[in-house]
């Protein structure tokens, strides 16, 4: 058999599995992998660079597939690499199965991202070539792996996309490859029908190096590849128009290639003869689920190559570790996440500052401690204040990523996910700011983040009415609520899939920033004010005291015999201080509890909720957002002060007076209450 017929037999068995796990599971999407199967299996095959038998190992190339519905092509090409058995994509989308309907992140398996919202994994692989171009920038050519990325005509039409190519044009990651799928066929429609763009002169237009081929000849992806990795000045795209089913037929053996119906159902559900297909292809009907010999002994000689490459690339590695045993080092603590030496509580705050301004504070000192960190920005920050780390650094520019810093522009969703696509890398600690109202561009990302378990690091300020004269497009009053869900819901680890932290003073500020630097399992948010807000009592080191926040909720302040308690996160502890002090004068004792967060909170023991919050006790709670944001805490028998409407535009005092935010109307509503 020669080159090409093993190939095309390749790509057959890949064709032949990915309909025969559609067609057994009765769901899925069969004709995208069906048309991509000559790509992939020339990728997998002969260009991408991975150790076998270290899966998670640094050096690996990485293969971002954005198209989450493409996971039979993806699964079918990883069994036949080893990674999958047959009887695992047999199980595909069945309860308990490593085979879901769309991948979702398994490094061990070779899977580097949850993918399915389309448009998001191509951004991860734009984020992943940002990270690598950052620790080339530090430790030299030691680091030379290729980003892949592999994107659909969903993927291109996505918004987020246009972010993703102008950036990646604009910073020149000529270390990223991505494939396009060209079917011209989508879910309900063709794509004609929908678009008339030229997808070659945009992306050439951001300054893309552009190959278009036909995706289902072997000679013409090899060419394309080997061009795309010659490339050192921009980023490649790969257009392989392709056929949508190909080698699909219907019961006469008449061709039912190009037909959307087999986009999103099982070959016979969609007009399709699935056993006819089958023997089209070169398979067997009665057991389609079979990896044809030839086409194992093609990938395990792949894999034996692999091995050599990887010893290769190994003893180049530890030539340069020997020659630069503190950089090696660095490395290695680099991808282990470890971090520095902090001194948090010797950070110097200024009293009675605004949140972000403390931000500010803790980040200088970051920038400074912390070489592998990466902060971003959506052109706020001078505003969101993540300029106290661009102070001591300098933002990326093409062919120059010495700084640490990353100029996004206005556009948040494509930070968010480009920020997500470094972390997945390995070997940098990003975070990124923007106002808390922008969160809402951010939340498709920081979901799939949550659900990944990626430890991002989400800087929001301007987090409530207080924004003022701006008015209530900026003023945000149910993004927490929004935000707080995720705290309450569980990731596929067992942990809660996000840590969202409001602090209410500038030392609970430091705590936040250390808690989520110490955090790698989960991504982080820090809801930051604009305005000012007084330093809480302490009756020692209010950084001391502040270090509770790391339970989620402590006390305060407390009086003897107290007889209602007040909580709140943020600038409304403050508040609830002064109301306090005017329901001391009437007699009436008062607990404050600030809560940073209620879902890390929730997490600790029983014994510790119940002593910080007592049943039986009357609650008051105050928040500037949505009152269901701590009606879980106070229950039934007290009472939340919030905001049930958008907000208005007026000086930040005044609003505070209109909408109850005083220590005049605590003592108010607390007076009803008790």
């Amino acid at each position: 058999m020669n080159d090409n017929a093993l190939m095309k037999k390749a790509a057959d068995n890949i064709r032949i599995l990915s309909a025969a796990m559609v067609e057994k599971a009765k769901s899925g999407h069969p004709g995208g992998p069906m048309g991509g199967a000559d790509f992939i299996n020339v990728l997998y095959s002969e260009f991408l660079e991975y150790d076998p038998d270290n899966p998670s190992w640094e050096g690996r190339d990485r293969f971002f597939l954005d198209a989450g519905h493409m996971s039979p092509m993806f699964y079918s090409v990883l069994s036949l690499a080893g990674k999958f058995s047959i009887d695992e994509i047999k199980a595909f989308r069945q309860w308990g199965s490593p085979t879901p309907g769309h991948p979702e992140r398994d490094v061990e398996r070779g899977i580097e991202n949850t993918s399915g919202p389309l448009g998001q994994g191509h951004a991860y692989g734009a984020g992943a070539a940002v990270a690598a171009k950052f620790l080339k920038a530090r430790l030299g050519d030691v680091i030379d792996h290729t980003i892949y990325a592999y994107i659909t005509d969903g993927g291109i039409q996505e918004e987020i996309s246009q972010g993703v190519g102008r950036i990646a044009g604009h910073l020149g990651l000529d270390n990223l490859i991505m494939f396009y799928d060209s079917n011209n066929i989508q879910l309900s429609t063709t794509t004609n029908a929908v678009t008339s763009e030229d997808v070659a002169k945009k992306y050439e237009a951001w300054n893309w190096k552009v190959i278009t081929i036909d995706g289902n000849n072997v000679d013409e992806i090899r060419r394309a590849l080997n061009e795309a990795k010659a490339e050192k000045e921009r980023p490649t795209l790969i257009i392989g128009n392709t056929v949508m089913g190909r080698g699909a037929v219907k019961a006469d053996l008449t061709s039912f290639e190009h037909q959307i119906s087999t986009h999103g159902q099982p070959l016979s559900a969609a007009g399709a003869d699935f056993a006819q297909t089958v023997k089209n292809l070169g398979g067997d009907p009665e057991d389609p689920f079979v990896i044809f010999p030839e086409v194992a002994e093609l990938y395990a000689k792949r894999r034996e190559e692999l091995k050599a490459i990887v010893a290769a690339k190994k003893a180049k590695h530890d030539e340069w570790a020997k020659n630069n045993p503190e950089l090696a080092e660095k490395k290695r603590k680099w991808f282990a996440r470890e971090l520095p030496e902090i001194d948090w509580a010797s950070i110097v705050q200024k009293p009675d500052n605004a949140t972000r301004a403390a931000s500010a504070a803790v980040l200088s000192v970051l920038a400074q401690k912390v070489e592998n960190m990466i902060v971003a920005s959506a052109d706020l920050s001078n505003s969101d204040k993540t300029d106290g780390f661009l102070k001591h650094t300098k933002a990326f520019v093409k062919n120059d990523f010495s700084g640490a810093f990353f100029q996004a522009g206005v556009a948040e969703f494509t930070l968010a996910a480009m920020c997500i696509g470094m972390s997945l890398h390995g070997g940098v600690i990003p975070a990124c700011g923007t106002f808390f109202a922008f969160s809402d561009y951010m939340k498709p990302a920081i979901r799939v983040a949550a659900l990944m378990g990626t430890p991002v690091i989400f800087i929001w300020t301007h987090d409530a009415f207080r924004v003022g004269e701006d008015g209530p497009t900026h003023q945000p009053v149910e993004q927490e609520a929004q935000i707080r869900l995720l705290e309450k819901l569980q990731n596929h680890h067992g942990k809660n899939s996000m840590l969202v932290l409001r602090p209410a003073d500038v030392h609970e500020t430091t705590v936040a920033w250390k808690m989520a630097m110490e955090n790698g399992d989960t991504p982080t948010g820090l809801i930051l004010s604009r305005q000012n807000i007084k330093d809480l009592p302490a009756t020692g080191s209010r950084y001391e005291a502040a270090l509770q926040s790391e339970k989620g909720a402590y006390v305060v302040q407390d009086e003897e015999n107290y007889d209602v308690i007040l909580l709140a996160s943020g600038s409304e502890v403050s508040t609830l201080v002064e109301g306090a002090e005017l329901l001391k004068a009437d007699g009436i004792k008062s607990r404050i509890v600030s809560v940073p967060s209620e879902g890390l909170f929730r997490s600790q023991s029983v014994e510790y909720q119940e002593s910080v919050l007592p049943k039986g006790k009357p609650k008051f709670g105050l928040t500037a957002g949505l009152p269901v944001t701590l009606e879980g805490l106070v229950g039934a028998d007290g009472k939340v002060w919030g905001l049930n409407s958008f907000g208005y535009s007026a000086p930040y005092k005044v609003l505070d007076e209109k909408l109850g935010y005083t220590g005049k109307n605590v003592y108010e509503q607390v007076k009803k209450l008790c």
